[in-house]
């Protein structure tokens, strides 16, 4: 299939309005022409953490949220897009409950890397852990088996308990491949166009390296999961954060990549009044890409931006953002820190707040959004210009529900009754609508403190003019009969 190029978005199932049957009637009510690009529905499934991203299993819906049927409702009027963890399971899954009970005996145990399969005596070495790009103070949980009181350690790259909800998967088990493989297809039945592969890039464990991104191992399972999607007619898009030349490796082997650059550029755009920067990057940036501001998580720094920033710089917008009521995610890894201890992997904040609650700041990132080259992915919470959820951080001790709010529909609609949420509406009917999109892109010469961008199709063009002192946002664009118009965001 082919993507469309007009604007996504990205919402939790319960996220607008409480369940996917009430999200349906959301975007039939109040966005019906909004969200021509498709739905990314972060996973609806049964999951024991990390809300959604440890599934007890992809056959299923939560009930609490509705089921199958209703992803295809969604289906039959846009492309839905859906997640699959490829790295990991969760410890409550029928599979790993069985080995917690059976040990080795169980049916499932191929589907795990338990140690002996990283180490030969499966007894872990410090040295080699130390070389690791961690995301928690170690790889692998401890486990007692049920039958026979044996521990057994499985590795485990993320979860914020010991031992973790999160039990990795063996990619190189055909069993896992097996499970993929039905994943896909049952996905493919119910309707599903396009799927996120998240956490891809800690697939390969392999001794004397990060275990991320573990080259050239990790492209035999791209290539082989790419043909499993292609014979099912899905897109696929892997989520990797790493140095920006992993994911132009990728988009040069013709895969679908994430600007987790484009979200940072901006931000130091708007907070700082200047744009060279910015535009050099949309000068050299691959095209194929999906674009964002926000999301669940946050805003990229390490190791996305890792060589493109100077730490010094990044410390100092770091610290305007933390002012502005933002939260932070710290690398782990001492070894993977900056040489002068910067350690910030992401900045956690409503963009909308970040930016100072400013809608013409707002509408400026936006635009700049919505002409770089790709598909823009507006998240739910950016879409109402949802400010910062302080609340729900200090209630659950976890920081990204900053941005994580779900809105009631008496909250979605006073926020379509704002200036700053009508604005964007108007600006994301205009990227969907107008076909010099689908041409060419230049960077327009331009003073530092503003933007100048321009897409040209035959006789359709339009240029977007941002003066970074002020914020005013113009879009300049041939109209019907090569008529000028002009359109303030």
């Amino acid at each position: 299939m082919a993507i469309h190029n007009q604007v996504q978005l990205i919402t939790y199932p319960d996220s607008l309005g409480g369940n996917l049957q009430t999200l349906n009637h959301v975007l039939d009510e109040y966005f019906s022409d909004i969200f021509k690009g498709g739905i990314h529905i972060l996973p609806p499934f049964p999951s024991s953490g990390d809300r959604g991203f440890a599934p007890l299993t992809y056959f299923e819906i939560e009930p609490a949220f509705g089921s199958w049927e209703d992803i295809k409702v969604i289906g039959a009027k846009h492309d839905v897009l859906l997640d699959v963890m490829v790295n990991h399971i969760s410890r409550q899954s029928e599979y790993f409950q069985d080995f917690l009970r059976q040990g080795r005996r169980s049916p499932y145990v191929d589907l795990f890397l338990t140690l002996d399969k990283v180490w030969a005596d499966g007894q872990p070495v410090q040295a080699d852990i130390g070389k690791m790009f961690l995301r928690r103070p170690l790889p692998y949980s401890t486990f007692t088996v049920g039958e026979t009181g044996e521990e057994e350690k499985v590795w485990t790259t993320f979860g914020k308990t010991d031992p973790s909800e999160q039990i990795d998967l063996d990619i190189h088990s055909d069993k896992v491949k097996q499970l993929l493989s039905d994943i896909f297809g049952n996905f493919r039945n119910n309707g599903v166009k396009i799927v996120r592969l998240d956490a891809v890039g800690y697939i390969i464990k392999k001794l004397g390296t990060s275990c991320f991104f573990v080259e050239p191992e990790i492209y035999g399972f791209l290539d082989w999961i790419r043909e499993l999607a292609d014979s099912l007619d899905i897109e696929l898009l892997p989520e990797v954060h790493s140095h920006y030349s992993i994911q132009y490796k990728l988009a040069e082997r013709g895969f679908w990549i994430y600007d987790f650059i484009l979200p940072y550029r901006i931000l130091d755009t708007l907070v700082n009044k200047n744009a060279e920067a910015l535009k050099e990057y949309l000068t050299t940036r691959p095209a194929k890409q999906f674009t964002m501001l926000d999301c669940h998580d946050g805003i990229p720094v390490k190791p996305d931006l890792d060589g493109l920033i100077d730490t010094k710089e990044a410390r100092k917008l770091v610290d305007a953002c933390l002012e502005r009521g933002a939260n932070l995610s710290l690398i782990v890894s001492e070894g993977h820190k900056a040489e002068d201890g910067f350690d910030v992997h992401q900045i956690r904040c409503s963009y909308y707040s970040v930016l100072n609650s400013d809608d013409d700041a707002y509408l400026a990132a936006r635009a700049i959004q919505f002409f770089a080259p790709g598909i823009p992915q507006v998240y739910y919470a950016g879409l109402l210009a949802g400010e910062n959820d302080d609340e729900a951080v200090r209630r659950t001790g976890e920081g990204r529900e900053i941005n994580r709010h779900n809105f009631s529909i008496d909250e979605i609609e006073q926020a379509l009754g704002r200036g700053v949420v009508q604005r964007l509406l108007a600006l994301i009917r205009f990227r969907n609508e107008y076909g010099a999109f689908n041409g060419e892109f230049r960077v327009l010469e331009s003073a530092s403190h503003e933007v100048r961008l321009q897409w040209t199709k035959g006789d359709l063009h339009c240029t977007l003019h941002i003066d970074l002192g002020n914020n005013r946002t113009v879009i300049d664009y041939a109209g019907p009969e090569g008529s000028s118009v002009q359109f303030e965001v």
